[in-house]
């Protein structure tokens, strides 16, 4: 590859939700909701493709190759475009609350494609302006002008911790939601924003966000433990075959292999679409963000604790269309979904006048565009009815990658026998959100 073409590969892909790192292929590519939903690649196909974009000098190199690069292209706009949750909830937050927008300023962070500016925009507002740090301000600025409302509009494209505007402005909107809400960190991006361009008592939209964990049954931790297991026994069959062939030992790097492969089949979280039914239990809120107050140091790291019971009627469930468990006195926790929901309520000087929710909680109908994130226990916990998990999450950002996360659950289990609670001595896992 030409240099400038690998400085344009992207090796991080933000809300494409069927894209992680693996060490054993280079996987950037546009992903369908098929492929989305179901197993990636088998145990011995790999697919490698490239994908190459422009970078904006304003950007710098290694924040676009690590995020912004994906967001220049229309495809990657027009999944998230898709995403009729998405869609709904910003549509209703903005015109089920005209009175809000009418004859106000508004500034956009994040625009892409400009969806939220020209909605804004036709909602009555004065004046928006839609900042975009890659080239799709190009694009947004043709769609605003092609749809009437380019006048109200003021494309700029740049970081918007470097942009100044001419003057504040009484709401703020952004869809800044990465997975488990905080992931890509896109939240600093408006909090700076409010600090510096919000009047007094002005709104950011959404103003509030949670977030949920919920124990979960699932019989994918089995086959990604397999996939671990057959990519050990390739590695083996590999060295003696470069041994044999080519007279080098490679053996001594076993353990540093392993090592890569049990982070990626073993402690990276995955993007699933949860079915309500393999809940265990009902979800315990893990935070709650009033966005209208939080600090970019206070989003840094998330550290709460949490109990969730393991409710009877949860241990029943259809697992596959044409397979369905038994009652069981105990049933396998095989880890741990995580998901949240946002909320455009205004602030307290300027309420919403109707409030809108956006959630990404496991439905029958189907996961939005972010899914939820599914941290697997390998092994299983064991658990109960009327049984607990009591524990606590620390998440923080990825030393190498700010936009990636970094997850530690740290669990036990507890059980009342005769009115006494016994407990199993804690387990603690970490987990990547790539």
């Amino acid at each position: 590859l030409s240099s400038q073409v690998s400085r344009a590969a992207c090796t991080f892909v933000s809300k494409v939700r069927s894209v992680n790192y693996h060490p054993n292929s280079i996987r950037i590519f546009q992903a369908s909701k098929k492929t989305s939903k179901t197993n990636h690649f088998s145990r011995r196909s790999r697919l490698i493709t490239i994908m190459t974009s422009v970078k904006p000098t304003n950007i710098p190199e290694g924040d676009f190759a690590n995020y912004f690069c994906t967001y220049g292209y229309l495809y990657h706009q027009k999944e998230m475009l898709e995403d009729p949750q998405r869609m709904q909830a910003y549509h209703d937050s903005i015109f089920l609350n005209k009175a809000q927008f009418k004859d106000k300023v508004v500034l956009d962070v994040g625009t892409g494609s400009g969806i939220l500016a020209i909605w804004a925009a036709q909602a009555g507002a004065r004046k928006v302006y839609a900042v975009e740090a890659t080239n799709m301000a190009g694009h947004a600025r043709k769609l605003a002008d092609s749809n009437g409302v380019g006048e109200k509009i003021e494309l700029i494209q740049g970081y918007m911790e470097n942009i100044e505007l001419p003057e504040k402005v009484d709401i703020i909107i952004s869809e800044w939601m990465g997975y488990f809400l905080l992931r890509e960190s896109m939240l600093d991006s408006v909090l700076v924003a409010r600090d510096k361009w919000l009047k007094p008592g002005g709104a950011l939209y959404p103003s509030h966000a949670r977030m949920f964990i919920s124990a979960i049954k699932s019989n994918t931790p089995a086959r990604k433990y397999a996939d671990y297991v057959d990519s050990g026994a390739n590695w083996q069959s590999f060295t003696k075959t470069v041994a044999d062939n080519y007279g080098v030992d490679m053996s001594c790097l076993t353990p540093e292999y392993d090592k890569e492969q049990s982070t990626f089949f073993l402690k990276t979280s995955q993007w699933v679409d949860l079915h309500p039914n393999q809940l265990l239990g009902k979800p315990c809120v893990l935070k709650n963000f009033d966005l209208n107050k939080v600090t970019v140091e206070e989003i840094k790291v998330v550290k709460e604790s949490f109990e969730l019971k393991v409710e009877p009627q949860h241990q029943k469930y259809k697992q596959d269309e044409d397979e369905e468990m038994g009652d069981t006195k105990d049933v396998q926790v095989s880890g741990f979904g995580g998901w949240f929901d946002v909320h455009f309520r205004g602030s307290e000087e300027n309420p919403a006048t109707t409030e809108v929710e956006l959630s990404t909680a496991p439905d029958v109908n189907g996961a939005t565009h972010w899914g939820q994130q599914c941290f697997y226990l390998h092994p299983a916990a064991v658990v109960g009815a009327g049984d607990s998990l009591h524990g606590n999450l620390n998440m923080h950002r990825s030393k190498e990658n700010h936009r990636l996360m970094s997850v530690n659950i740290e669990f036990s289990h507890h059980r009342m026998v005769n009115g006494t609670s016994y407990a199993a001595p804690p387990r603690s896992c970490t987990f990547n959100i790539e």
